[in-house]
């Protein structure tokens, strides 16, 4: 199955989701992008932040969705339940035409996306047959977070990306640059680079003498290798990789061949 090009993205029914949360400034920034895109526009995403938290689903509690607009609302569960839950429930009479997952406050660059919420919420929708987009603004320690670059370039990537045909199967993983707007020296194809979070663990002892372990936010990456996400956004451009939930090695299911006949 494939998605047919999109002509006019007006009327489409666009929901938007995330990671960080229905009160993160990334949610706000998004939802001006896809006004800018759409006239139906609805929010639906976790109540608190959910970073890392993957493709999760709550099975094992039951899940609240508080109402705070007409088109806004809040699940108290992963991304990937606020989609679930959007789709399934709360827009269930006329299911969304795109879904669209972020801004994340940092890149999902390299493995990232396979820890990242954003990710998820998009790759639920994908999985429901939807087109989606993750969407995620690289940022510096300690410096304002650019979110005017992803503004003014997110609208224009996307209806470029859903004037085309894609297969029901991938998403859209979307990487805006750390650096102003105008100095973004356009888009690019990218494949995913490598990138590991998780090399850094610090061990502490808390008040009552037991040992607690943090795991750090540093990242093991390599910038050098042309083509990927990472030595593009880290070059200024737009960064586009096309993901696909179909997780088979092609190449390898072929090679294993009669292995076991």
């Amino acid at each position: 199955m494939t998605h047919q090009p999109i002509k006019s993205l007006k009327k489409a029914r666009i929901l938007i989701s995330n990671d960080d949360g229905i009160e993160a400034s990334g949610i706000k920034a998004l939802e001006r992008i896809a006004h800018a895109i759409s006239d139906d526009v609805w929010v639906v995403a976790p109540e608190s932040e959910q970073s890392a938290a993957g493709h999760s689903l709550t099975l094992r509690r039951p899940l609240r969705i508080r109402k705070l607009a007409k088109q806004r609302f809040a699940v108290d569960g992963t991304p990937t339940d606020s989609v679930l839950l959007a789709v399934n429930k709360i827009m269930k009479e006329i299911r969304p035409d795109i879904v669209l997952s972020g801004v994340n406050r940092g890149g999902n660059l390299g493995e990232d996306i396979t820890y990242s919420g954003t990710v998820a919420a998009a790759m639920e929708g994908t999985l429901m047959g939807i087109r989606s987009f993750a969407l995620s603004q690289v940022v510096s320690p300690d410096q304002p977070v650019k979110w005017a670059t992803c503004e003014a370039w997110a609208a224009k990537v996307i209806k470029k990306l859903c004037g085309q045909p894609c297969p029901a199967n991938v998403l859209m993983n979307l990487n805006f640059p750390d650096v102003p707007a105008k100095k973004v020296k356009g888009v690019v194809l990218a494949r995913q680079g490598k990138r590991k979070i998780g090399d850094q663990i610090s061990e502490r002892i808390d008040p009552r003498g037991l040992p607690y372990i943090w795991i750090g936010g540093q990242r093991t990456e390599d910038r050098s290798e042309a083509g990927t996400d990472l030595f593009a956004i880290f070059e200024g451009y737009v960064t586009v990789t096309p993901l696909c939930v179909d997780l088979t090695h092609g190449p390898t299911l072929a090679k294993l061949g009669g292995l076991f006949e």
